[in-house]
């Protein structure tokens, strides 16, 4: 019988980096939009909306894509776009938006407007 953690394991072993990246990366977008309320009809009344953690996951999302942005390939330009759109509308939804540069992720990034 084997164990199911070693099998997972191995499995994970197995996958391409890039995939993992990815997937870290879309998790992060996706968390980042939750966290913007942008899943809901009405994002500002959104209880999902928490700017507080909305910063840290996209400030999280930038550093990986610049990071690793050599190693992206096709799936660099997506990722960046959809960075820049949880960018700007974090920047949105700011009753006092931070000065560019200064928004999460942007010392990763440069300002985003």
């Amino acid at each position: 019988m084997t164990d199911p953690l070693e099998d997972s394991i191995r499995d994970l072993g197995d996958v391409p980096s890039i995939e993992v990246i990815s997937r870290a990366a879309v998790m992060l977008l996706s968390a980042s939009a939750e966290r913007l309320g942008l899943a809901d009809p009405d994002p500002d009344n959104s209880p999902r909306r928490d700017l507080d953690e909305a910063r840290r996951l996209i400030t999280g999302l930038a550093g990986l894509i610049t990071a690793t942005s050599e190693y992206l390939g096709p799936h660099a330009a997506p990722l960046k776009d959809g960075l820049q759109s949880v960018q700007r509308a974090f920047r949105e939804a700011s009753a006092v938006p931070d000065e560019p540069g200064q928004g999460p992720g942007e010392k990763f990034t440069g300002p985003v407007y």
